[in-house]
């Protein structure tokens, strides 16, 4: 028996979250999250405004929740049998949602939108933690198949193959194509077969950084 305030899924307060929440991610690719409001989102929605406020309060609450959406996708690390090549294809993708014309609006929005709204900056780090736990394979298979060391840190090879991309889309302005997405795979593999990326290392880089 559903409790209050809910229905089966499919039922007419999922359609309403969904229709909610995909009005909200329209919005944050359109506008920014400068210009996102909650009369918009009810508009655009298609939702009387007093649900909205109700549920979400704020254009805050609206993006951290349309972003939790993140979560709830089929996406899987990819699998070509090659620890490079789960590396590039990592790589590639962060490049081709962040350059490509038709992608590049919203994923560009929801990051910038994390520096402006707390809860979208858990929202984005809580999407993250999840595509970190789905890309755990990546490490696991690469260590079975001897590629690289037992212990190596799947989530530190994630950041060094994907940080290069995000410096060049976010901080310098550079171009970045799929091009230098293989040089960073190629790079991260490499270094990881060297034990780079081994528990140990890993601290002692960290460390060393801060």
């Amino acid at each position: 028996m559903a409790t209050s305030g809910t229905q089966r899924p499919g039922g007419r307060t999922e359609r309403t979250r969904q229709a909610v929440l995909h009005a909200t991610l329209d919005l944050l690719a359109e506008r920014g999250f400068g210009e996102l409001t909650v009369d918009a989102v009810a508009e655009r929605s298609g939702v009387h405004k007093t649900t909205v406020y109700r549920r979400w309060s704020s254009p805050d609450g609206l993006v951290a929740a349309a972003l939790q959406m993140g979560a709830e996708d089929d996406w899987k690390a990819p699998d070509t049998g090659s620890l490079e090549d789960d590396l590039y294809e990592i790589a590639a993708e962060v490049v081709r949602y962040f350059t490509e014309p038709a992608l590049k609006e919203l994923p560009t929005a929801s990051v910038l939108a994390a520096f402006q709204s707390p809860q979208a900056a858990e929202a984005l780090h809580d999407f993250y933690a999840d595509r970190h736990i789905r890309m755990a394979p990546i490490a696991e298979r690469a260590v079975a198949r001897g590629e690289i060391p037992s212990g190596t840190d799947g989530d530190e090879l994630v950041r060094a193959v994907c940080g290069p991309m995000f410096y060049r889309l976010f901080l310098s302005r550079e171009r970045v194509t799929v091009a230098e997405a293989r040089v960073t795979a190629r790079a991260v593999a490499v270094a990881a077969r060297e034990g780079a990326f081994t528990g140990s290392a890993a601290v002692v880089a960290s460390g060393d950084s801060g």
